[in-house]
Parts: C-alpha cells; structure tokens; sequence
C-alpha cells in the first residue's frame, strides 16, 4: 500500500467525549479475536503504527486503562460511556488497535476480516502477520 492510498478516518466512544482520527486505507484487514478480552467485549480491530492514530485535544481526560496477564496491552476506555474505541494491543506494542464499529460512517469502503486466535495467543502470534500492521512500511 503506498501512503497516498490513505485517508483520514475519525471516529470514537459513544458518547463522542473520547475523539481520534487515524491514517489508514478506505480498505481495513481487521482483526476477530477469540481472546478473553475481545471476545467479551465482542471487539474487532484494525491495526496502524502508532504516528498515524492522534486523539483529539481534550479526550485524554475521559479515558482509562485496564491491563492484565502480560500487561503488555493497554486495554482503552471511555469513563463515561465505557467504549473502548481502540487500545494498544499485545500483539502491536508499537502500534493502536482501532475499533472498526467506533468509525464514523462515509470512509470506510471494505473490511477484510481474519481470524485471530488469542485464546492461543503465543502460536497464532508466530504464524500470524500481525504484528507487521503497526510497522510504518506497511502502512506504506
């Protein structure tokens, strides 16, 4: 993907206090995870390199984080509305996790979606390509 092929996306929590915009094409690979915390929250995801997500000024104040296991991913919430709009994920350090239904509608032309099987994490990690989405180059 060259980076003329995306597009600014915004999106956020439910109650509009917690607002981002990201970089990422009109065509998103997002994530199903059967891990304990996505499939609770019935959560799927889109991945970029962290410079490419930006909060807007003043959402900072109305978000929380919950971690837990590895405490490696930063599980994101709203405090009022308790959305988690994106979060960075164990598997993307370097990266953000967005949402895909915290979009706002009009960008967003196809989903491809891929399975993610987190309740065996540490071996779908190893045969997955998903922790390449939070590279720059292949935001490129």
């Amino acid at each position: 993907m060259s980076s003329s092929s995306e597009i600014v996306h915004s999106g956020g929590c439910h109650c509009r206090r917690v607002r981002w915009k990201v970089e990422a094409p009109a065509t998103l690979v997002a994530w199903i995870c059967n891990c304990s915390d996505c499939s609770m929250r019935g959560n799927v995801h889109f991945v970029v390199p962290a410079a490419k997500f930006r909060l807007d000024p003043g959402a900072e104040e109305f978000i929380t984080t919950y971690t837990f296991g590895t405490h490696t991913a930063k599980h994101t919430f709203c405090k009022v509305c308790g959305i988690t709009s994106f979060y960075v994920p164990r598997s993307n350090p370097d990266g953000v996790a967005v949402t895909v239904a915290c979009v706002d509608p009009g960008t967003v032309a196809h989903v491809e979606y891929r399975h993610f099987d987190g309740k065996n994490w540490e071996d779908m990690f190893k045969r997955s390509d998903i922790s390449n989405f939070s590279k720059a180059a292949a935001a490129e």
